[in-house]
């Protein structure tokens, strides 16, 4: 035995167990000089050459300020030190000094002298080891000397305890000096300790410690994240805001991690892409043989061929077939591995391996620490079962367990914080990569996927990796935990466990199976829900039409029966998953009733104690978690792969070459190419055939040719972005480019100018100028500080390429590459541009610029013109030159100047004086290549920023652009606002939602779903309560043997508890699914509804996505999440309600402390709640930007490489990055600060279970100790998921306030009213206006100023005017979308204000100015409500002339219009409008005339039908050319919503006033008159 040495050692016995077999045990002396002595400096011995290596690393002297903090360090230290040679002095003194009884030759035992001298060595170490913390880089202490001095300090408390007893014993103190030497030390080490724990900041951490507290966090601080206290406190009283937020630390910006990601990638990368090519060699050798195979073969079988029977052939048939097949999925297989792959996931963990061990190592402590706990409560049964037992070892062991659970908590949230923030760096890197590789990726690679692909790449495939990293040592750790937890089991109960572990199996299949139909259910759910958004979409997009046409009761009943079939879907999918809940929860019951029957059954002596049952019970609940988390984690890895791939083949792909344009200052042409021929493709034909052209410096070249002929190849070329097959390109100085369909940023319009440059006022003013953008900037609301929208929303075509030009001209570049930039804008505007800037009076006239063209009328200008023709130079000249050598160039100048000549006649209707040019809303070009954007919304949005602009509305603010900036503008122009900025619910949810809720579900089903799971909850605690009396049949038969009977009862009865639980929750969730259906469908009509019935000035005030997203986010929401949380909130409620009823009732006292906890509890709860909320919020608004500024940059590329602004576009893509981790870290943070603290209330909950049974173990049987502990242990999880889901709940509930929020929205006027006009009526059609007075918003000024004037019947008026004259407010009035500011209209003298809008809006008919269809049948467009029979259907196809197209369609009537009515031609979109029109056969038409949508063609038979069909009718046109009404009975000019001349054309043209000028300005002279 090892002790005889010891005792030698020490001078006394080192262990005899009598010591602890007493009421008051204590430790032997021996023990606590060597064992408890050893422990804490080991510790320190084996951390300490980690301090040491900042020695080593610092060779230069240490400059740094030393603080007070560090000096009392060193000082107690040194004290120490002190200590320690004085109890070294001391034994010397005893053994070798002058001695009373010199005769005594004992010396002291060893252990007197090995222990000062150890300590004293430990404290010059400890010295050391604190000087290399304050030379460690931004350390403010360190962990591992802190825990030395607290396992010093718990050490030492035995000694401490041990001396005062013995001295109290004896009434004296035997060894004065080494007692006092202790107590001085303990004393000292006390205060160490405390110093320990304070953050020691130096000077230069300070400033960044302000910026983000983390950085001064103490160990302490750290663990139990206290440091963030300040953002909780901060969130709590007042929402928190962006500028809230604090800075990141280093590691977690997104330049550190992209640097560190990047190194490991390129590496990683070129060893795949080695893989790949011998991959690829293997193929073509396999290839070769194969087909030398073949020849073989063929050469012997055409020797044969001659006599082959018919069946071989047919053998060989078959063959072949099957060979197809086989070469299908090999190529299959062979498309899916044509790409570099397999390195994506090495990078990661080579990237992170550091982050992934630690967080490895933290959850194996954690899952150890976890099976301590049912070991514990074993002992702890044992205990209360044996009276005998000492009361200390009670206490011993509710310490023991408060103490294991603490430590498994800060391990747990130490881990969870490592690889929650593991998967935001995995995240952050993944999206910085894909925003690099964007940067440089080839044509071949672009062209794979689109931009909303990649897009999706940064967004969703990056969020899988996140949301995976977050649980990857799970992977390990699951399998881990279920070996243990069998092991445990098995020494339980013997093999009865794996009845119980066949039960748990067996349900993984079934759950399978429930998953698989689940998901069947959710796609078709999908689908109805796709189906009814896209309805919901169109109707929001053309809600104009639908209120003009009173269309709105048809859209109604489609979308209400759409969701019909989706509420159907959702009741399916609700009771599928009552089955899998019901599934759920009698699981744990069924397993534990099969293992503990089984286990009874097996053989009489199996009698079920109390520690058997609760350890084994404690034991499955471990089980459960991870056998509920492995086929989801599983899952989520099988959809991580695709990701994967998907990732590896873009960031994998080839990049653009960079050598293809050479920049060699010594050539003394500006551009030059030699003999260059260019592709698109690597493989693919070049496009551009043997290009040589030489440009020298300041020279202004014209690059003209008919469509497709390669002109704007030939601009990328020059780019670089094509693909070099022979020949090379140098360029000689900077390059700007002005693309063809201009590219705008969402940002300020200066901004979208300088483009990153610097400002210099006079230049930008000179700029401007030449553009021709100053009238644009009086008339945008903020001037040159106006937003943007994305894509240039709110500027008209003409303008976003004036924006463009002028972003060119701004950049001072050498080289001007301008693709095609006049042909967006009119005729007099491009020529403004091509003397200001472009030619050679220009701007840049020293500059090289090369343009392509069509305008002829510039290329006389030009210093030389390039002719191409398929991709071929044909010919280079000045313009004389080519004109006479008669060559492709003259046929070109023919073929164009014809359709010019054509054009120009619309177009110079539209020129006016060149001072009002701007405000004429430039004609779009429809790109005839190009699938024009979804005209529909294109064109209501251009109309909404038109009329924006007429009320020069303000900024549209970005969602992150700080809200100070809105109050500025808001004060300025009160009203001008067109855009509110939406109101984003911040503060608590109010009870009033959660009530609106339930009253949506009925409240009859509330309270039964209430009762049915209090009943359910109630069978659990019976079922529980049951079994510790059953445990103490174990007691009572202890003797005799157990009979059968009893055992039957127990089992069936605890069976049949588990059941009932089973079905109550089944029951309650069926209720419950039920009644959420049915609030789904309440709010859902409620929302629909009053949508439909809101005044129009609310969706011109509303982006439409914001109304989208209540219909699509916010339903979603109240029908899927809220069900969801509602119920797992009122079960953990309830989970935890039951708990502590149970705790209760086993030890009364209990009661008293949960008063306490529950304050606690609370208060970190509603601080919680507040900030995490808020940073939420503050997450997705901050994701938007980092999406929407890559979709930007992924559009603009050319733009962006071709100023060679990548990295600057790199280096925003960061910071906008880094700006969403700001708010993401604390939401991290803040989840594992609300843990860590629920945690401590849960533990505490175990502890005081625990103390109060081991005080009332005599009145207690074991079997309740057992059932109050086994519960208590559950709590922690319970409380935490209860805060999760209240947390959830409210923010999910916040859907329900928005949703009732819009249907609360002030409506319009009755459809309906009581004052019903005749069926007839209007039959004669006369309209008259008196004194009517309209404004659009009750704070804006009045549109028509008093408007006077009398329509005869029949009469046919023109109404013209500039824009903004308010022609479109005068229509609107008719149809009361705006009402009345004063006087009234009537129409056959009745008052129109006193009808109902759809018995008006029925009578009158409009031929819009958009052609607005609605995806579904073409009948369904002409007539919605199916009124009319087919014959008349066709009679006004044939007015319209669409019979002949209608009748050659597959489907005839039923033919389905696409969104939008993108499967026609606008023309025949324009005529089908017209055809809704003849079909409505009313007195009264209005016109809105199409200005660039329709061909004059179509233009021609739409007047003429009209004139024809509605000869009886009154029709007002809004005209915008004036050759359209100068046939009309009377014309109407307004201006500035006044009427300022009304008459014949004839006698306006006499009168030579505002309406003279106009036809003067669009060449209309008196004879014209005459030819109408």
């Amino acid at each position: 035995m090892c002790a005889a040495p010891l005792d030698e050692f020490c001078g006394s016995v080192f262990w005899n167990a009598s010591y602890l077999d007493r009421e008051d045990p204590d430790l032997p002396v021996c023990v606590e000089q060597t064992v408890l002595v050893w422990i804490p400096l080991g510790f320190l011995w084996l951390c300490a050459p980690w301090h040491m290596v900042s020695f080593c690393r610092n060779t230069k002297v240490n400059r740094k300020h030393l603080s007070k903090l560090y000096l009392c360090k060193q000082l107690v230290v040194s004290l120490l030190l002190l200590t320690a040679i004085a109890g070294l002095a001391v034994t010397l003194g005893k053994d070798f000094g002058p001695n009373e009884n010199a005769d005594s030759t004992e010396k002291s035992p060893a252990v007197y002298f090995t222990n000062p001298i150890l300590y004293a060595v430990t404290w010059i170490l400890l010295l050391l080891c604190q000087e290399g913390v304050r030379q460690r880089n931004g350390a403010v202490d360190s962990s591992s000397l802190f825990v030395f001095w607290l396992l010093l300090v718990l050490c030492d408390i035995f000694p401490f305890q041990t001396q005062l007893r013995e001295a109290l014993k004896l009434g004296e103190i035997s060894d004065m000096p080494r007692f006092c030497l202790f107590y001085i030390s303990f004393g000292l080490e006390l205060i160490a300790l405390v110093l320990s724990a304070l953050a020691d900041i130096p000077l230069e951490v300070e400033e960044l410690v302000e910026k983000n507290p983390e950085a001064g966090a103490a160990f302490l601080s750290r663990i139990t994240f206290n440091w963030f206290n300040g953002m909780v406190f901060k969130g709590y009283k007042q929402p928190l805001v962006q500028e809230d937020m604090w800075d990141l630390k280093e590691k977690d910006g997104t330049t550190y991690i992209n640097r560190f990601f990047q190194h490991f990638m390129q590496s990683e990368l070129v060893a795949a892409r080695v893989r790949y090519q011998v991959r690829l060699k293997m193929k073509q050798d396999k290839k070769r043989n194969k087909v030398q195979e073949e020849a073989c073969k063929n050469d012997l079988s055409n020797g044969l061929r001659k006599g082959v029977s018919q069946d071989v052939l047919m053998m060989e048939e078959k063959g072949t077939k099957e060979d197809k097949k086989k070469k299908k999925k090999e190529k299959k297989k062979e498309k899916e591995e044509d790409y570099p792959n397999s390195w994506l996931i090495t990078t990661i963990y080579k990237t992170f391996k550091w982050i992934l061990i630690e967080s490895a190592f933290f959850k194996l402590l954690q899952d150890l620490l976890a099976f301590a706990s049912p070991q514990l409560l074993k002992l702890m049964i044992s205990f209360t079962q044996d009276e005998s037992r000492h009361t200390w070892e009670g206490y011993l062991y509710a310490v023991l367990l408060l103490v294991v659970s603490i430590l498994q908590s800060i391990f747990l949230q130490q881990y969870f914080q490592r690889c929650f923030v593991l998967g935001m760096q995995v995240r952050t890197a993944i999206m910085a990569a894909v925003y690099k590789k964007a940067m440089v990726v080839s044509n071949e690679a672009r062209k794979e996927s689109t931009v909303g692909e990649t897009v999706n790449l940064m967004s969703a495939d990056a969020q899988r990796f996140n949301d995976v990293t977050n649980f990857i040592h799970l992977l390990w750790s699951c399998p881990l935990q279920i070996l243990l937890s069998i092991v445990f089991l098995w020494l339980e109960l013997g093999p009865s466990v794996l009845a119980g572990l066949a039960v748990m199996v067996l349900m993984v299949p079934i759950n399978g199976l429930i998953a698989s139909k689940a998901r069947k259910i959710q796609i078709e759910n999908m689908k109805f829900k796709d189906k009814r958004l896209k309805i919901m979409n169109e109707v929001l997009n053309g809600i104009k039409i639908l209120k003009l046409y009173a269309w709105e009761p048809s859209f109604q009943a489609q979308v209400e029966d759409i969701r019909g079939q989706e509420l159907k879907v959702m009741k399916k999918f609700a009771y599928l998953t009552s089955v899998s809940t019901f599934i759920f929860q009698c699981a744990p019951a069924l397993v534990s009733l099969v293992t503990l029957g089984v286990y009874v059954w097996v053989s009489t002596d199996n009698v079920l104690s109390a520690e058997k049952a609760f350890t084994s019970i404690a034991l499955f609940n471990i089980l459960r978690f991870p056998l509920a988390m492995l086929p989801m984690l599983i899952a989520a890895m099988v959809q991580t792969t695709v990701s994967r791939k998907r990732l590896e083949k873009f960031l994998g792909g080839d990049d653009l070459e960079s050598d293809i344009v050479k920049h060699d200052p010594s050539f003394n042409s500006a551009v030059s190419i030699c003999d260059g021929s260019f592709a698109w493709e690597k493989d693919a034909e070049p496009l551009l055939k043997n290009v040589s052209l030489d440009i020298k410096p300041g020279k202004l070249v014209a690059v003209v040719g008919a469509v497709g002929s390669g002109k704007s190849s030939l601009i990328s070329a020059l780019l670089g972005e094509m693909h070099r097959t022979k020949g090379f390109i140098n360029i000689k100085g900077s390059l700007a480019f002005v693309p063809q369909q201009a590219w705008i940023q969402n940002s300020t319009l200066k901004d979208n100018i300088l483009f990153g440059s610097a400002h210099e006022e006079r230049r930008f003013q000179r700029v401007i100028q030449a553009c021709a953008l100053i009238p644009d900037l009086e008339l945008l609301p903020g001037g040159d500080q106006t937003e943007i929208g994305e894509k240039g929303i709110n500027l008209s075509g003409g303008q976003k390429q004036r924006v463009s030009l002028a972003r060119a001209a701004y950049s001072e570049a050498d080289i001007y590459l301008l693709d095609d930039p006049l042909s967006a804008v009119d005729s007099h505007v491009g020529k403004h541009l091509f003397d200001q800037v472009i030619g050679p009076n220009g701007m840049l006239k020293d500059k090289t610029r090369i343009l392509v063209t069509h305008g002829v009328s510039f290329l006389p200008y030009v210093d030389e013109i390039v002719v191409l023709v398929d991709g071929v130079v044909s010919e280079v000249g000045s313009y004389s030159s080519l004109r006479a050598s008669k060559g492709a160039f003259s046929e070109f100048l023919d073929t164009y100047a014809k359709g010019q000549n054509n054009q120009m006649k619309p177009e110079s209707d539209l020129s006016e004086d060149a001072a009002d040019v701007e405000l004429i809303p430039e004609r779009e070009d429809p790109q005839p290549d190009s699938p024009l954007e979804d005209t529909v919304s294109f064109t209501l949005k251009r109309e909404n920023s038109i009329r924006r602009s007429q009320r020069n509305s303000s900024v549209r603010l970005r969602k992150t652009s700080s809200i100070k900036k809105s109050e500025d503008v808001s004060k300025s122009n009160k009203g001008q606002t067109l855009i509110e900025k939406e109101a984003m619910e911040t503060g608590q949810v109010k009870f009033s939602v959660f009530l609106q809720y339930m009253r949506a579900m009925g409240w009859g089903y509330t309270f039964l779903v209430f009762v049915v799971y209090f009943i359910q909850n109630a069978a659990f605690i019976g079922q529980n309560v049951w079994l510790s009396d059953w445990t103490n049949d174990a007691e009572d038969f202890n003797e005799t043997t157990y009979p059968s009977w009893k055992r039957d009862t127990r089992v069936g009865v605890f069976g049949a508890l588990g059941v009932a639980q089973g079905i109550f929750v089944f029951i309650g969730t069926l209720l419950l699914a039920n009644a959420s259906v049915d609030a789904s469908r309440i709010l859902h009509s409620s929302l629909l509804n009053n949508i439909l019935r809101v005044p129009m000035l609310f969706f011109d005030t509303t982006p439409i996505g914001r109304v989208v997203n209540r219909f699509a986010k916010d339903i979603f929401t109240v029908d899927e999440a809220i069900p969801q949380s509602f119920r797992s909130w009122l079960l953990c409620l309830l989970g935890v309600l039951g708990t502590l009823f149970v705790i209760c009732l086993a030890t009364p006292f209990f009661a008293i402390v949960i008063i306490p906890l529950a304050v606690i509890y609370y208060f970190v709860q509603r601080f919680y709640v507040a900030t995490s909320r808020q940073l939420r919020r503050l997450d997705s608004v901050s994701r938007s930007p980092i999406y929407s500024h890559f979709s930007e940059t992924v559009s603009g590329l050319s733009v962006i490489r071709a100023y060679g602004h990548q990295e600057r576009f790199i280096k925003h893509n960061e910071t906008t990055i880094d700006a969403n981790l700001m708010s993401v870290y604390p939401w991290i943070v803040s989840n594992r600060w609300l843990a860590i603290r629920l945690e401590s209330v849960g533990n505490l909950v175990v502890f005081f279970a625990a103390l109060l049974a081991v005080l009332s173990r005599d009145t207690l049987d074991s079997g309740l100790v057992g059932l109050s502990i086994s519960y208590s242990l559950n709590v922690t999880q319970t409380l935490n998921w209860l805060v999760r889901m209240t947390s959830e709940l409210e923010t999910n509930i916040v859907a329900v306030e928005r949703v009732s929020e819009y249907s609360e929205l002030e409506n319009e006027a009755k459809w309906i009213t009581e004052t019903r006009p005749s069926e007839k009526w209007p039959e004669e059609g006369r309209v008259q206006f008196e004194n009517y007075k309209v404004r659009y918003r009750p704070e804006l000024d009045l549109v028509l100023h008093g408007i006077s004037c009398d329509i005869k019947s029949t009469e046919k008026i023109g109404i013209v005017g500039r824009t903004g004259a308010g022609k479109s407010s005068l229509t609107n009035c008719l149809f009361r979308i705006i009402e009345a500011a004063g006087g009234r209209i009537l129409i056959d003298g009745v008052d129109i204000s006193k009808l109902g809008l759809h018995d008006l809006r029925n009578r009158l008919t409009i031929i819009p100015q958009d052609p607005v269809l609605f995806s579904g049948s073409l009948r369904m467009n002409l007539d919605p409500f199916d009124k009319f029979s087919d014959e008349d259907i066709w009679k006004v196809l044939e007015l319209s002339h669409l019979k002949e197209y209608v009748a050659g369609l597959q489907q005839g009537l039923q033919h389905e219009v696409t969104e939008g009515g993108e499967n026609l031609s606008v023309g025949q979109r324009q005529l089908l409008c017209l055809a809704r029109a003849l079909l409505r056969k009313s007195r009264i038409l209005i016109l809105d005339e199409a200005t660039a949508a329709v061909d004059l063609e179509t233009d021609n038979l739409i007047q003429n039908t009209i004139r024809k069909e509605f000869s009886h009718c009154t029709v007002l046109t809004i005209a915008h050319r004036l050759h359209s009404i100068m046939d009309s009975s009377r014309i109407m000019v307004l201006k500035a919503g006044k009427i300022i001349e009304l008459d014949s054309p004839a006698n306006l043209l006499e009168k030579r006033g505002h309406f003279y000028a106009m036809a003067k300005d669009a060449g209309i002279t008196h004879d014209d008159i005459t030819t109408f």
